[in-house]
């Protein structure tokens, strides 16, 4: 059963996702339902549904074998803050 809803937001961050919703083809009533509902679900993070463009995005980047990202993102800080 659907309910009606009053709230106060600020205009920009209105109107800023009113533009997101449209970009993602979805009424600003049901972005915000779909928000709420995750902040209260009872599932586990493991059991979180993955998005299509988080699906489509997986597998772009094929790093070696043993890759340590960690080191490669401390080299390129003491490079870039040298």
């Amino acid at each position: 059963m659907d309910t009606k809803l009053t709230l106060n937001l600020d205009k920009e961050i209105i109107e800023k996702s009113k533009e997101y919703a449209k970009s993602q083809s979805i009424s600003l009533s049901k972005l915000i339902e779909s928000y709420l509902a995750s902040l209260v679900s009872d599932r586990q993070p493991e059991e979180i549904e993955i998005t299509p463009l988080v699906k489509s995005l997986s597998g772009v980047i094929e790093l070696e074998e043993g890759f340590d990202y960690k080191e490669k993102y401390t080299e390129y800080l003491l490079e870039k803050y040298k």
